[in-house]
């Protein structure tokens, strides 16, 4: 935290532009006026009431600059505290600043109508894995992945993990979650369907998600609605029944759906090869304890021709 004499974030930092909305609060790409060094710049507002910095704000800090270590996580490389307009205390989180993420370099080969190369997309896919095994090593969902909160650099293909605003250290006893969180597409069906417990396998369900999406450019289940996302993935995979999941009738949002047959996943992966396909089933089973996990997928014959020296 900031000491006495220490620069506010307001001299320390020269504000370039609004990047957008995280889950902090607003995203400012910035200079450090002492380094000329480019960072992103989160603002986030303490809540009204609090005297001083509430605990699980410094909870969530700790544990930021604990995932930071990683190199597939974005690095918080510094926390400064300041005053609003009105007084009120403000913390400015520092980043590291990444000039794409993977929503972006997406809809680039989206608009060129080129295929993202293979090689690119198991770099990239192995990148993942690896910040996810990192996270959960340590205890952490993330809850939240899309394309949108992996942040790329074009020129080096690193991929880090952002926006883990969202995380929670799931400590035991395992809390339970409010469901308003992930971004419909990428949530798992265990979500969906109301589960209040629930595990590390929803990340890798979005890992999945991601991967069909980096093959076909579009994304896998692109539901509008809790009930469309689920018809969605049942449509595919079929409609779960308690032979394939058991216990998936007692969930709370369970109801009598349509029954659907599983589709051969390359109907909707075409251009995948066979050992993506394996990968990606691996991740896609409905049952949560039976999908594989981010550090055994990284160990999955699909990456077996990967270069992983400097990943």
């Amino acid at each position: 935290m900031e000491k006495a004499g220490v620069l506010s974030a307001k001299e320390a930092f020269e504000k370039l532009e609004k990047v957008g909305e995280g889950t902090y609060g607003k995203v400012y790409r910035a200079r450090e006026k002492a380094t000329g060094k480019i960072v992103a710049l989160k603002k986030t507002r303490l809540h009204e009431d609090e005297e001083g910095v509430p605990p699980t704000t410094l909870r969530e800090v700790s544990i930021l600059r604990m995932l930071s270590r990683d190199p597939h996580v974005v690095r918080l490389m510094d926390v400064k505290q300041g005053q609003n307009k009105e007084g009120k205390t403000v913390l400015y989180l520092v980043f590291e600043y990444m000039d794409t993420d993977l929503k972006k370099f997406i809809r680039s080969f989206r608009q060129t109508g080129d295929s993202i190369p293979p090689q690119t997309i198991k770099s990239l896919m192995y990148q993942l894995c690896k910040g996810v095994a990192f996270c959960h090593g340590h205890g952490i969902l993330h809850r939240d992945l899309k394309p949108h909160n992996l942040l790329m650099d074009r020129k080096t293909m690193m991929l880090k993990i952002a926006d883990l605003g969202l995380a929670r250290a799931f400590t035991v006893p395992i809390k339970k979650y409010t469901h308003e969180i992930l971004t419909l597409w990428y949530r798992a069906p265990e979500v969906l369907l109301g589960a209040t417990y629930y595990s590390m396998a929803v990340d890798i369900w979005s890992v999945a998600c991601i991967f069909a999406e980096l093959v076909t450019k579009q994304a896998l289940f692109p539901g509008d609605s809790e009930l469309q996302q689920l018809l969605h993935i049942f449509r595919l995979l079929g409609t779960p029944n308690e032979e394939v999941w058991p216990g998936v009738s007692k969930l709370m949002n369970w109801h009598e759906y349509p029954q659907w047959n599983p589709q051969s996943l390359s109907t909707a992966v075409p251009s995948l090869d066979e050992l993506g396909i394996d990968l990606l089933s691996q991740m896609l089973k409905y049952e949560p304890s039976k999908r594989i996990s981010a550090k055994k997928a990284m160990e999955h014959p699909y990456f077996d021709d990967l270069d992983k020296r400097h990943l």
